[in-house]
This record gives C-alpha cells, structure tokens and sequence, in this order.
C-alpha cells in the first residue's frame, strides 16, 4: 500500500477491488473478503470519492492485503484513521505477523511504531543506521530511570546518597533518580523504612532514541528555538 489517494474516484470502493483482482488473476470471493475483514463491507457499493481519508486508507489496506500476500508492506497505515481505527490496525498488523507473514511498515509516527513492532530499522539519507529489535535500541539510547515520592524526602535522598544514587528533586514533591531500576530503588527505600507514595520506571521512548541517533542525520531541520 503505497497512496492511499490511487483508486479512481467514481468507481465503487468494490469496483475498485474487482477491477485488481481481475488484473492479477486473483479469485473474485476475495474481494468480499478484505472488504469485511477492513471494516468497509457497509461502504463497498459507495462511490470512493464519498470516501473520507480514513475509509480511503482501508481500502488501500484492503486492495494490499488482496492477494493474500506473505510479505505486507504499509506507508503510513494509520495515516487519517480514527482512534477505533488506530487500534484495529495495531491488531491487524500483529495478528498478520502471528500468522508468519513478514509485515514491514514505513512510519514517522514514533509512538505509534513502538506499539506494534518488534524488529526496527533506521534509515537516515540513504545509510542504514540501525536495525536491532525495538526495545534494545531504545534502552541502548536512552538512560533508565526512576520516578519516586515519599513523604520523608529527607531521609529518601540520604539513603539513596549512600546507595551512590543522585536524585533531582521536582516542583510537584517527586523525585528521579537517573541510571537507576524499579526494584533497586524499592528495595533500598524498604530497608530505609521509607513511606513509598509513587515508585515507577520512567521508560525511554521511542522517540527520544531515535531523536539521539539521527540528529546528525536529519536532512532539513529548524534552528532550535531559544526559551
């Protein structure tokens, strides 16, 4: 699936589908098919040019998945679907791969990415930067930490100083303890008979390693702005 804006706007979202099948010599149940499992049977005798972007997008999933394909590969597939739509495409993309398909997916939407994949790889002006399953090249990039309250600050920030930890005190009465685990910091606090109120791993995203990685590969880029 490559434009979600190719099927000609006065054919049926159906026509559109029989008009491929019969071009690839692929049996014509399978359009009735890829239109219930998208969710666009109830629209497949409208016209696609009645289509909002998000239903166009489906059918550009749906005329992809038309031949049953081994290999899938999306551009941008939650582009213009709404939030029911969002979730059921992160369903679909894993219930495909479950069935031992190879699904690739191109996207610049970071958050939605971390979502569904396992295997991530980084292009950056023409060069391969990174390919590594998602989580070791975000934890790779960016540093693990802590996010924890007590109602003895005091005391949590003298006992994490004799563990070699330093915490950074926020406006709010939590703190962050950087280079630090959930369990380390929860066991020590309980041998401190530290009141724990909040104790929670700040996780690094996708966005922020993938920010670190190609900053000096970004093509066009916007002077920082000053604070």
């Amino acid at each position: 699936m490559l434009d979600a804006q190719a099927p000609h706007g006065s054919r049926t979202g159906r026509d559109h589908l029989r008009a491929l099948a019969a071009s690839n010599r692929i049996p014509v149940r399978r359009v009735d098919e890829v239109l219930e499992e998208t969710g666009l049977a109830p629209a497949a005798r409208r016209r696609v040019k009645t289509y909002s972007l998000g239903m166009r997008q489906r059918l550009g999933i749906a005329a992809a998945l038309l031949g049953d394909p081994e290999v899938v590969l999306l551009d941008e597939p939650s582009n213009g679907l709404d939030p029911e739509g969002i979730v059921w495409i992160r369903g679909l993309l894993r219930r495909l791969a479950g069935e031992g398909r190879t699904v690739l997916v191109s996207s610049h939407l970071m958050n939605e990415t971390a979502s569904f994949a396992d295997q991530l790889v980084v292009l950056g002006r023409g060069r391969l930067l990174a390919d590594t399953p998602m989580r070791d090249f975000i934890d790779a990039r960016v540093r693990p930490r802590v996010r924890v309250r007590t109602s003895d600050p005091a005391a949590l920030e003298k006992a994490l100083a004799r563990h070699g930890h330093e915490a950074v005190a926020h406006d709010d009465g939590h703190w962050t303890v950087d280079h630090a685990r959930v369990d380390d910091i929860g066991r020590l606090a309980s041998e401190a008979g530290l009141p724990l109120l909040e104790l929670t791993a700040e996780e690094g995203t996708l966005e922020q390693a993938y920010l670190d990685l190609t900053t000096a590969e970004a093509e066009f880029a916007a002077a920082p702005q000053e604070a």
